[in-house]
């Protein structure tokens, strides 16, 4: 743990400030950069086996929590709950399941339809369910306008996990929006294709591990599931369907529902769960009470122990993602507390939180968004961290978030003052909402995730292809930590500007 400088004696602030035209206060207030030592310390303990894969509502979680309070409260912040009845911790009620048996089965034309096993992965809302009916093939699930393009009440749907790419599409609801549509429009079974690319292993063992919902939010077909391709292509060919055809058309806005003349026959057993996982949420104090806020966050979460117990390696670790975004978020609230504490308090609160659940659907994030700890019109720029030790020392810094609320030439800036260079396309726009701060975004709060992991596209699908979400993503001698001590020290510059109300000031922004 990093100590914090002490006050000089007056005399020696005098020397200071007359040998230089820095005020004193600010040379105090510019520590060392942080190094890539300070960030492999923090990922060394968040990822190790202790840790257990830091799943939420496991002993991984009480650790993982205990040790980001302490640490940030070692460094002098505060709790940022602002509930004196729950300090450093919200509460964020979920509902967990886990699928323990299943049974599948189909008939096409009088004649049992030869389905996989092993092809399909299904998970119930209750401990049993069953659902029997010929699946409609939704495609995209909606129209140009938003709207669902099928009456799905009481149906099988077939729905495909790619985003639409017909005109307008980018506004339209996600996947995950989109299943919760179909759901709530009294869907039985919401099945979707398996994402283009992903290891249907990888995916499948991830599914198996369970799904969580808040306990807000707990709403649900009765059976949801995925199916692997081959699944799907024949389902479509006992409707003498082409797969390609099929797909194709659902790129066309005007694609109407196809009834596939199979009938499936759903049944799951499932483990049900209702528990509390936690936020984690630190604040240094502003010296300006009123001006707004700045949010600085990434998640906790990570898989726990995600194999069985004949695995050799049974302990999703989580190192790249995310015990290296919030080593980053304590090396950030180390760095700016010492600053604080050295005579040069920043103007706005800001708050440090580790959220959970992120692994599962942004959970922890929406839950935020609709319980705010402070009104979501004082929060005037929210900074997400994620998946950082990917990229090499010197990285350009690519924006998740481009083009999409007015900061991007703010963050430019700041940038190449750091010394880096800009990456100003927006491919990294393309996990815009699979990030947190799409949580906050959505609820219309400035939201940006900034750094050299999202620069380079065939880096980050390297490690999104291979270790990602598996045992493998550990920490080692190997692990590219110079970005990330860049992306750390760029991160208390970002802060420093936008917590400063000379410097940024624009009118707040929320619901």
């Amino acid at each position: 743990m990093i100590t914090c400088i002490r006050r000089r004696a007056l005399s020696v602030l005098a020397l200071v400030a007359v040998a230089s035209p820095v005020p004193a206060a600010m040379a105090q207030a510019r520590p060392a950069p942080i190094s890539e030592s300070e960030v492999r310390s923090h990922i060394a303990v968040l990822a190790s086996d202790e840790f257990e894969g830091r799943a939420p509502g496991t002993a991984g979680e009480t650790r993982t929590l205990d040790y980001l309070a302490k640490t940030w409260a070692s460094y002098g912040l505060v709790s940022g709950t602002n509930d004196t009845a729950r300090p450093w911790f919200q509460p964020v009620p979920l509902v967990e399941r886990k699928p323990y048996g299943q049974a599948v089965s189909a008939v096409a034309r009088g004649k049992a339809l030869a389905l996989k096993e092993d092809g399909v992965v299904l998970a119930g809302r209750n401990p049993t369910d069953r659902v029997t009916g010929e699946p409609v093939f939704v495609g995209f699930g909606v129209k140009a306008d938003g709207t669902l393009n099928a009456d799905v009440q009481g149906r099988v749907v077939l729905m495909l996990s790619a985003e639409p790419k017909f005109a307008g599409a980018a506004k339209l609801p996600n996947l995950r929006d989109r299943q919760k549509m179909l759901a709530d429009a009294g869907a039985a079974a919401v099945l979707i294709t398996a994402p283009e690319g992903a290891s249907w292993g990888a995916l499948r063992a991830q599914l198996a591990n369970g799904s969580m919902r808040l306990a807000s939010d707990d709403k649900g077909a009765k059976i949801g599931g995925v199916l692997r391709g081959d699944v799907t292509q024949a389902l479509m060919r006992a409707a003498r369907l082409s797969p390609d055809d099929a797909i194709a058309s659902a790129q066309d806005a005007a694609f109407a529902p196809i009834t596939l003349p199979v009938t499936l026959d759903l049944a799951t057993s499932t483990q049900v769960r209702a528990f509390a996982s936690h936020n984690v949420i630190g604040k240094l104090p502003g010296a300006r009470p009123g001006s707004g806020a700045v949010i600085v966050l990434g998640h906790w979460d990570h898989f726990g122990i995600c194999r069985s117990e004949e695995a050799e390696d049974r302990i999703c670790n989580g190192a790249v993602d995310n015990a290296s975004g919030m080593a980053v978020l304590l090396a950030v609230a180390e760095r700016l507390a010492r600053s604080a504490g050295a005579g040069a308090p920043l103007d706005r609160d800001v708050y440090f939180m580790g959220t959970t659940a992120e692994e599962r659907g942004l959970l922890g994030a929406y839950h935020f968004a609709d319980n705010p700890v402070v009104p979501l019109d004082q929060i005037l720029v929210a900074l997400n961290i994620d998946t950082v030790a990917i990229a090499p020392k010197g990285a350009p810094v690519a924006l998740v978030g481009r083009g999409e609320n007015g900061l991007d030439e703010i963050v430019d800036q700041v940038a190449i003052a750091a010394g880096r260079t800009v990456d100003s396309d927006t491919e990294a726009n393309a996990f815009i909402r699979r990030q947190d701060g799409w949580a906050l975004a959505a609820k219309g709060v400035k939201s940006i995730m900034a750094g050299g992991s999202f620069a380079d596209m065939a880096l980050l699908q390297a490690f999104l292809t291979t270790v990602y979400h598996q045992p493998d993503d550990e920490l080692t001698d190997a692990t590219p930590l110079g970005g990330a001590a860049d992306d750390a020290n760029l991160h208390v510059d970002l802060v420093r500007h936008f917590a400063d109300e000379a410097k940024y000031n624009p009118a707040p922004t929320g619901d």
